[in-house]
Order: structure tokens, then sequence, then C-alpha cells
């Protein structure tokens, strides 16, 4: 299926092109996803994905395929597969930068193939599904691209053998929320399971019925 966003994010044009280039600063916006590892081409991570009671997990590599800084265009190739079943998802996102109003217009078409459980929804929930997406993502990212940039301070010299302040602990990593579908998509989604579950009820009672007759 083809899915086509767009956003715009209140900084030039060049600001927003090195930070959608910035994989670490901008993970965090990314819902339901994790980052392992990034060497400027290639993202390693995964995707969780919650269908009612059942979250899916799906990792593998993004592999951006082509970054024109001059016609801020962009073009990653993402293959993922479910760690706990035979499903699988692949993307091919191409992203376009412009310049309007004095900030930046986003523009993201997305050629999207997912088999699994979450394909039984359909190419229309997914789009809102996507649409819902994109919007937290253009409002994360706008908070993070206001905020100012730290200077890193050199670091104090430290006598060997002394420490000043005790050893504090690290603060343990937050766990990632997974994309939760019928919560994202809201009643189209809860609307289509019921259809399904009743469908589902309604096939296995005619089945008993018949089996019934025929005894």
């Amino acid at each position: 299926m083809e899915l086509h966003h767009e956003f715009t994010v209140p900084v030039p044009v060049d600001d927003a092109w090195r930070a959608l280039l910035d994989v670490e600063r901008i993970a965090p916006c990314m819902p339901g996803a994790t980052v392992d590892d990034y060497d400027g081409k290639t993202v390693t991570g995964s995707v969780k994905v919650k269908v009612g009671p059942i979250t899916v997990t799906y990792r593998g590599t993004a592999v951006f395929e082509e970054q024109d800084e001059s016609a801020h265009r962009m073009v990653l190739i993402a293959n993922g597969k479910e760690t706990r079943g035979q499903g699988t998802a692949r993307a091919t996102v191409t992203g376009m930068l412009a310049e309007r109003d004095g900030g930046t217009a986003v523009s993201v078409r997305t050629d999207l193939t997912v088999t699994g459980r979450p394909a039984q929804f359909g190419r229309g929930v997914m789009a809102e599904v996507g649409d819902k997406l994109v919007g937290q993502f253009a409002e994360c990212l706008a908070r993070r691209l206001e905020e100012p940039t730290e200077r890193a301070e050199p670091p104090e010299a430290v006598e060997p053998f002394r420490s000043a302040q005790p050893v504090q602990p690290v603060r343990p990593v937050q766990p990632v929320e997974p994309i939760d579908l019928l919560r994202t998509a809201g009643p189209p989604v809860a609307k289509r399971v019921a259809v399904a579950v009743a469908t589902a009820v309604l096939l296995l009672v005619f089945v008993r019925i018949r089996r019934r007759r025929h005894a």
C-alpha cells in the first residue's frame, strides 16, 4: 500500500535536513521504535506493534539509499521480521523537504508491505494509523527542534584515586511503548474487529447447525 503524509516544522530547511538525518536525536519521537545502532547510513533496531492483547515486535534494518542534500531528498528502505512469528514488514520511504513561510514542509511518501497480524486491518485503517503516528512524530520533532542546543563543556580534571562526589547510580532506560493499533486508530479498528469476531461466530454457528442436520 502507498501512503502519503505532510507536516511542517518551525525551522529553516537546512536545519530540518540535518535533524532528520540525526537518527539518535529524533529516535525518541518515533512511536514504538528502538534504535540499537546507527553508522550514518544503516539503522538497526526494532518496532513494537500492539494488536489487542498481542504485542508484535519487528526487528530489522533501515538503510539510507539516497541522501541528496542539494535537493533535500532522502530515500530510506526498511526491512523487518517478527521476532516470534512469520510476519514481515518492508517500506520504501521517500522524504522531500522544502522551505515554506520561514519553516520547512516535509513530504513523506511510503510504499508499505506488511504481512502477519497487523495486515488484517487493511489499507484504510493502516492509513489512519499512519496519519496519527506521523502527527505525533511531527509534534515531537517540532518541540525538539525548538529546544536550544547545549554546548558540551570540557570535562574537569579529576585527581587520581580521589572522588569529590559519590558515584550516582545509572538511571534505568524506560521501556518503549508499543504502537497500539486499537487505541491509535480508535473506532474504525474496533468496529472492524467487532465485525470480524461476529462473522467468525456466525460461521461457527452455521457449521454446527449443518453438522447437526447431517447427523
